[in-house]
């Protein structure tokens, strides 16, 4: 009998370790890999490039990681063709930070069909067809909890108007983040914040700049421009400090730490916040080299190990109708106290 239990014992825990069991890359595959940001130039994406090539290195990865993108005067029709030229040549992964809305869908599928992995990190597809995973910073209702706390920070008790000023209405993540912020906003304690208008500065600085500059002729009292983009906050925190308004009008939303220092020490943007985008960068390699390899599978409970950051579980994404979401937190909230170390 004590031979049998401890039979039975030995084949439950079996078992049950095989059904949790933690999915670990195996290093040295060769495989054509290609990150799309939204374009290239901007700060944040160069980040993720180097958490990537991070991840390359440690995964040993003998083929060297392609980082393609578009510039941001042709950003969606660019990502378009990147995403199908890197399908005819037949790369096994494809990590994309869509900034074409659905309009992405048939390249994505025609790589996804062609068993081609698609993993969006940043901003997923919206339909999520086409698309294996997404690698997302944070949780998207969190962002717009965190964006409506900091405005009510910034603007006290007594509240204020504000503005946003987002990047281009194809971008899935601002709208998401923006759309949760409207969603937080319906609760009683931000009764006092009065939201205005949402532009949108393409993120191009000399075009944010200029979307800020006319909130402020169209909405004299407006207090606060919320900037859920690391270009449009420097651009309008930039805007603000030329005409001399950072006594009277304030910035807020989503940006570097070491580009926005001067503008948090000078009070022009008391607060703001970010996530480390090269760990995105490196969880997101991590994924779809993993995805590629076969030792993980894009499904609703795959667990895995993603290196020096530990393990993932895939689950369904709560913030779309389809789609499956890797979730990797967590916020950094800076003001005067802290951004200083941050940007170093």
């Amino acid at each position: 009998m004590r031979k049998y239990l401890l039979a039975t014992a030995t084949t439950a825990l079996v078992m049950a370790m095989a059904q949790g069991a933690w999915a670990q890359a195996k290093p040295g595959a060769a495989l054509d890999m290609v990150l799309l940001p939204k374009f290239l130039g901007i700060l944040p994406f160069d980040q993720a490039h180097a958490g990537a090539l991070e991840a390359e290195k440690e995964l040993q990865n003998s083929k060297p990681l392609q980082f393609l993108g578009p510039t941001p005067e042709n950003s969606v029709a660019g990502q378009i063709e990147i995403t199908t030229n890197a399908t005819t040549q037949g790369v096994a992964a494809i990590m994309i930070s869509n900034n074409s809305g659905d309009q992405i869908v048939p390249a994505a599928k025609a790589a996804h069909d062609k068993g081609i992995k698609v993993v969006t990190w940043d901003s997923p597809i919206p339909s999520a067809e086409g698309e294996d995973v997404f690698v997302a910073q944070v949780d998207f209702s969190e962002t717009g909890k965190v964006m409506a706390d900091m405005a009510l920070s910034i603007l006290g008790a007594d509240g204020g108007k504000f503005a946003i000023l987002s990047a281009s209405p194809d971008a899935a993540n601002q709208n998401a983040w923006i759309k949760a912020m409207m969603e937080a906003l319906k609760d009683p304690k931000y009764a006092k914040l009065e939201y205005l208008a949402t532009v949108y500065g393409n993120d191009q600085s000399e075009e944010s700049y200029d979307q800020t500059n006319a909130l402020i002729d169209k909405y004299p009292d407006m207090k606060l421009v919320m900037a859920p983009t690391s270009v449009g906050i420097v651009a309008a925190a930039k805007a603000l400090q030329d005409e001399g308004l950072c006594d009277k009008i304030k910035v807020s939303g989503l940006g570097v730490p070491s580009e926005m220092l001067a503008y948090t020490k000078n009070g022009c943007a008391p607060e703001f916040a970010l996530w480390s985008f090269v760990d995105l960068g490196y969880l997101t390699y991590q994924t779809a080299y993993q995805l590629a390899t076969g030792t993980l599978k894009a499904e609703d409970g795959a667990k895995f190990t993603a290196g020096r950051m530990g393990e993932y579980t895939i689950t369904k994404d709560p913030t779309r109708d389809a789609g499956l979401r890797v979730l990797m937190g967590p916020f950094s909230v800076y003001n005067k106290d802290n951004v200083e170390a941050a940007a170093k």
